[in-house]
């Protein structure tokens, strides 16, 4: 199984599991994250629409550490030959939106931002974002996998885990990630009559109202 195919996988397994949500599958934040819900969904009762509009006006994420969401989404879900990055998909306004509606999710995600900084600064001097591509991906091969880290990098490895679960529920939502899985939706089928061969075998002959 292929990097992607892994993704594929991972955003089925989160759509199953319930993480999904309606979101703001856009690029900037605030300004971009309310457009995206200024429309009023089906089913979604009036309070319910009122609360994502004033969610979507809020803002949480200072700048930097949209930054660093956006760089560790598209290491997530880079952009390949068959569709776009996370990033083009509008998961970092979609994370944005998400830890709003779920508010125990505020200090986990900015401290696990923060833990990156400071391991970066302390191997490099520089936080995340600033870093090399091969920086940051070594840092994250290391919270990566869960079996394979070390005991202090544990905090690391909880963060990496919510991220990477935000960034496949937002990619595989998204316009851009269903048409990376070819999700078609459902389709009429086409009858065109039973074939002259099976109403041969049966003794029918094929004329105006069988062929």
């Amino acid at each position: 199984m292929n990097r992607r195919d892994s993704l594929k996988a991972l955003g089925l397994m989160a759509a199953g599991s319930g993480i999904l949500a309606s979101s703001c599958q856009t690029g900037d934040t605030n300004k971009e994250g309310a457009k995206a819900v200024s429309d009023k969904l089906p089913g979604v009762q009036d309070f319910e629409h009122e609360r994502n509009l004033a969610l979507a006006e809020e803002k949480f994420f200072d700048a930097h550490e949209m930054a660093t969401i956006t760089v560790l989404a598209d290491i997530i879900i880079p952009k390949d030959e068959t569709s776009g990055s996370a990033s083009d998909a509008g998961v970092p306004a979609f994370i944005e939106f998400m830890v709003k509606d779920l508010p125990d999710n505020k200090l986990p995600m900015r401290g696990g931002l923060k833990w990156l900084d400071i391991q970066m600064q302390k191997r490099h001097g520089k936080s995340f974002v600033d870093c090399q591509a091969e920086q940051q991906l070594a840092l994250v091969d290391e919270i990566a996998y869960p079996d394979k880290a070390k005991p202090e990098m544990q905090q690391g490895v909880a963060f990496f885990s919510l991220m990477r679960n935000f960034t496949a529920s937002g990619f595989f939502t998204s316009e851009i990630g269903v048409k990376d899985i070819g999700y078609a939706g459902n389709k009429p089928g086409v009858w065109n009559g039973v074939p002259e061969d099976v109403l041969k075998a049966h003794g029918f002959e094929v004329g105006p109202f069988f062929g």
